[in-house]
């Protein structure tokens, strides 16, 4: 995720708003971050300096000497590249053709294609390939129609479709900061003769622990001495609205969760929305699916979480778009790339870009002619640099080493590429795409319920399985993947031993080691209709050798019978049931490792991205 810090500050508090600024962004450090950028107002002369560069904030501050300018306002940002490469050019903040404005922004501009063709037209000058630049452009604009800034911003944020927490400033209003909010978090933090506007709550507790949480849709400005709130044009009385915040420094940074693992899970509703939104803006989806349209092979490749991410893929190519794949683990490319040829494809699937066994494997496939998808989570990385088209997620940056937010964000735009292809090469008609598509873009919802519905469940459930040494995880189509991927969480944080395999393979060996209470979850996935009776008869043979029987299931499966405990999650799709049974899943992963005194952020002997063959 991106960071914004703003501080507007009355000169005579002795305090120095350059020094506050780069203090609260160094603070926002451990969101990950490619690049960051200052822009200050001068004091006296209200002059606007821009200061931006890729690289770390020390690097930046050093280079500029930030902290030696004397300004009354400024905002600040570490960006997170989505749109266009991490480049100085790229850095926000951006500003407008005259350089008296200057905005940092977090989030996803859906339509800034269309706004940036509209204000090239009307004479304004671009520099850069972000979205957020049509922000700079289009106030800009207003404010040449004669529209105060007040009104400029909301004529401004009337155009732009997509997510966003915004900040500006503008060089005739030196003492004041604007901002906007829509999904993406923001807040403003209160002080004695100054205010700050910020992502997040650790940049402002060296100097304020109250706070007000602005909410979506809402506008305004801050002042030294003033705060402005308004919802559809109607000011918001805000007073009622201070938090105090009481939590330490580390805390902070997890959002007042105590682990980044849980963190993030419950950050998948946010981030999976963004995704779906970059996705829909993106012609990378697009060009993706005419490649493998027009290949006569498809190679998928993957290591850890990024391998059932592709496992989910290679089964919606065969369910909905009627291809056959093949998904192997990266490592083992050596002897499965002397298939590759000119007329197949290989989609490579990395979070961070780096992995070394992935990148070889692209290697090994690209040097025998075939054409390279990525799937990516770090613009600009290796991996995506020596592909032919790459499909960026919008996870933002993952700090707990075992992957959550960033396998749901994969497997949504895995997905999403299947039903384009399934389009092109009309398995399915445009209704029937669009329909699917309509799905996806419920997944962050489908998260937030099934997490509500189901986090009670996984706690207690979590208390009886705590004292096993050994755990199955089954499933049927769909849910054999899910399972993979549970088993694998399982095993990482809490360090039970955790294995799944189809729940129809368990009588070919596993189902040998099944004792007494011997634990066995089985994953429920849609449909229902195909894998009802299948599943039902996978856990009588399991009871009747002494299993506790637990099932994580969509609500169509209720009806099953020798269940020991089930674990509803709500209705879902075949589609969207990846988005409602994963987050349980992940949850009991990470409360196991709790209970069990583990660290789940630092899983002993791994490490968040592999470099290494």
């Amino acid at each position: 995720m991106c960071g914004i810090v703003g501080v507007t500050a009355d000169p005579d508090i002795g305090r120095s708003p350059a020094s506050m600024l780069v203090d609260g962004l160094q603070r926002l450090e451990y969101r990950g971050y490619d690049s960051a950028g200052f822009a200050l107002l001068e004091c006296n002369t209200s002059r606007l300096l821009v200061f931006k560069d890729k690289g770390k904030i020390k690097h930046i501050v050093e280079k500029y000497r930030v902290r030696d300018y004397c300004c009354v306002t400024g905002i600040a940002h570490t960006r997170w590249a989505t749109h266009g490469a991490p480049t100085r050019i790229n850095a926000h903040p951006h500003t407008d053709c005259t350089n008296t404005i200057a905005v940092v922004h977090n989030g996803i501009i859906k339509n800034f294609a269309s706004l940036k063709e509209y204000l090239v037209e009307k004479g304004h000058r671009f520099i850069s390939d972000t979205d957020t630049e049509v922000v700079s452009h289009l106030f800009e604009d207003f404010i040449n129609h004669g529209y105060n800034p007040l009104d400029a911003l909301r004529k401004t944020v009337e155009m732009l479709e997509g997510t966003y927490a915004i900040a500006i400033v503008y060089a005739r209003e030196p003492h004041r900061i604007y901002f906007a909010r829509n999904v993406s978090p923001l807040i403003i933090g209160l002080g004695e003769g100054f205010n700050i506007v910020s992502s997040d709550i650790p940049s402002v507790l060296p100097y304020t622990r109250r706070i007000i949480v602005v909410r979506d849709g809402e506008i305004g400005y801050i002042e030294p001495y003033r705060i402005y709130i308004e919802h559809n044009n109607k000011q918001v009385s805000w007073q009622s609205r201070i938090s105090y915040i009481t939590w330490s420094l580390e805390e902070s940074e997890k959002g007042g969760y105590p682990h980044y693992m849980l963190k993030e899970i419950m950050e998948q509703p946010r981030v999976l929305q963004e995704t779906i939104i970059g996705l829909s803006t993106d012609d990378s989806i697009q060009k993706a699916a005419e490649i493998l349209n027009n290949s006569s092979y498809i190679f998928i490749t993957g290591a850890g979480t990024s391998f059932h991410a592709g496992l989910v893929f290679s089964y919606f190519l065969s369910r909905i778009a009627s291809r056959p794949s093949h998904c192997f683990i990266s490592s083992e490319y050596e002897t499965l790339s002397t298939s590759a040829s000119p007329d197949s494809v290989l989609v490579a699937i990395s979070q961070s870009g780096e992995t070394i066994d992935t990148l070889m494997a692209l290697r090994a496939f690209r040097e025998r002619g075939a054409k390279i998808i990525s799937i990516s989570n770090v613009v600009g990385s290796s991996i995506p640099r020596e592909s032919d088209v790459t499909i960026y997620t919008r996870a933002g940056p993952e700090i707990g080493v075992a992957a959550t937010k960033t396998y749901l964000t994969q497997t949504l735009a895995l997905t999403y590429l299947a039903i384009e292809l399934a389009a092109i090469n009309n398995s399915v008609n445009a209704m029937e795409a669009k329909k699917m598509q309509a799905e996806l873009s419920r997944a962050g919802r489908i998260v937030s319920r099934s997490l509500d519905r189901a986090s009670k469940n996984v706690e207690l459930l979590a208390e009886s399985l705590k004292r096993h040494r050994n755990i199955y995880v089954l499933g049927r189509g769909l849910g054999s993947l899910i399972a993979y991927e549970a088993a694998l969480k399982i095993k990482e944080v809490s360090y039970i031993h955790a294995e799944a395999y189809p729940a129809g393979e368990s009588k070919h060996g596993p189902i040998a080691l099944v004792e007494d209470r011997f634990p066995v979850i089985f994953i429920a996935s849609p449909p229902s209709s195909i894998y009802f009776e299948k599943l039902q008869g996978n856990i009588m043979e399991m009871k009747s050798r002494g299993a506790s029987t637990i099932v994580f299931g969509t609500t169509s499966y209720r009806n099953l019978v020798n269940v020991d405990y089930f674990v509803d999650v709500g209705e879902a799709s075949e589609i969207a049931a990846i988005y409602a049974l994963t987050p349980p899943l992940q949850l009991l992963a990470y409360k196991l490792a709790v209970l069990l005194g583990r660290d789940p952020d630092k899983p002993r002997n791994l490490a968040k991205t592999v470099t290494v063959e």
